[in-house]
């Protein structure tokens, strides 16, 4: 028996000998250690009481003495934080490409999440009343106020903002329901954007749109509020099990095909335990459940609470639309033929709705997925670079 547990363990730390520097690393220490400049803006506070928490990264590593920068604000996806900007280092991760190219960089997080987690009322877990919002809140309060935030620290008068996936979503609800923000944005870059979802592929919310309601009763009933929190576990599992010694690291592979489409040749399977040290990053069960409702609906609309308290909250039995037209502001798409969460045929409805589409962009890669926007190997060849290009016909 002792044998066994020592043979375990030495397994274990074998095996956590071989990880890459920045596996266990926070989104700060992963910064710090490429030997770039970074702040932490903690505690931010929406009119709601959720206490949100900001990265900053000022300038690159050789425009320290330039002023006057234009702000790139970037926010995350669902179960994602702001990690995802710089975890696959300074040679991929926009963040940094960002900031190399003289722009002030500022990383959102939004309530729910590893670094968002708190409130000044409700404690995550303990009270459901946190758990009690979807991407409609992170729209319409979150980005509002992390936005004012970053404006009144930089006297800056307007901002970049790239969002992937989620990132999109929460800015297409933030302008609809506040089209005063429109004034505020310079540039809306959409990596995977998702407003429409009734074409997606991916199997598990093609699954949970079909159950919604039923799982939507049920995970109430058991006080199933948050949707996959971020745990020491998964980053034990990616260290562990996805390592590149690991024989089941093509398991851990194909779990990230089944979420955004097949793309082995873009996936370096070295980092998976890298991306597993920040991801998941939790968020509640209400977004899923939100979105799950877009795909049964073909709508892009607010949260259905069904008929009786839609009639309370909305004076509508079903869910009004969001206000695509509101969103006045300047909007670059990105997209891709092979992502199982935002299909071109749904991307090409929102986009025919915007009435200021700066650009319409196809990845040309027809394998691209919806992750390869943040862990492709040739990210920046095939996305980055277009982004930047256009946003500096914005500058």
């Amino acid at each position: 028996m002792v044998k066994n547990v020592f043979g375990v363990l030495l397994l274990i730390s074998v095996c956590l000998a071989q990880q890459h520097p920045d596996v266990g690393l926070s989104t700060i220490e992963m910064i710090q250690r490429q030997g770039y400049p970074v702040e932490e803006h903690v505690n931010i506070q929406t009119p709601d009481g959720y206490l949100l928490d900001m990265h900053r990264i000022p300038h690159g590593k050789n425009n320290a003495g330039q002023t006057n920068k234009p702000v790139a604000f970037v926010m995350h996806g669902i179960l994602s934080s702001s990690a995802d900007w710089v975890n696959m280092g300074p040679e991929k991760s926009i963040a940094y490409q960002l900031a190399d190219e003289g722009y002030d960089v500022w990383m959102g997080n939004a309530r729910g999440n590893t670094w968002s987690r708190k409130h000044i009322t409700y404690n995550p877990n303990r009270d459901s009343e946190f758990w009690d919002f979807s991407w409609h809140e992170i729209g319409s309060i979150d980005l509002p106020t992390m936005i004012d935030y970053v404006l009144g620290i930089t006297g800056q008068q307007q901002v970049f903002y790239i969002g992937h996936s989620q990132g999109s979503t929460s800015f297409w609800v933030m302008l609809s329901e506040r089209p005063e923000y429109n004034s505020r944005i310079r540039l809306m870059i959409a990596l995977a954007p998702i407003g429409y979802m009734s074409n997606l592929t991916n199997p598990f919310f093609q699954l949970l749109s079909t159950f919604h309601n039923t799982l939507e009763w049920v995970l109430s009933f058991l006080g199933m509020d948050e949707f996959l929190p971020s745990s020491d576990l998964f980053t034990l599992i990616g260290q562990i099990a996805c390592n590149d010694e690991s024989f089941v690291q093509g398991i851990c592979a194909s779990i990230f095909f089944l979420i955004g489409g097949w793309n082995s040749a873009q996936l370096n399977q070295t980092m998976i335990p890298v991306i597993m040290s920040s991801t998941p990053a939790g968020s509640s069960t209400k977004q899923m459940i939100h979105y799950a409702q877009l795909i049964s609906s073909g709508n892009f609309r607010k949260y259905d609470y069904g008929m009786i308290l839609n009639l309370i909250r909305y004076g509508s039995l079903s869910p009004p639309d969001y206000i695509i037209e509101n969103i006045q502001a300047p909007v670059g798409l990105f997209y891709s033929a092979n992502d199982w969460l935002s299909a071109v045929v749904d991307v090409h409805q929102f986009a025919n709705q915007l009435p200021n589409l700066a650009l319409q962009f196809l990845v040309p890669d027809p394998r691209f997925n919806h992750l390869d926007y943040l862990f492709a190997i040739d990210v920046r060849e095939l996305c980055y670079n277009r982004a930047l290009a256009l946003m500096r016909q914005f500058a």
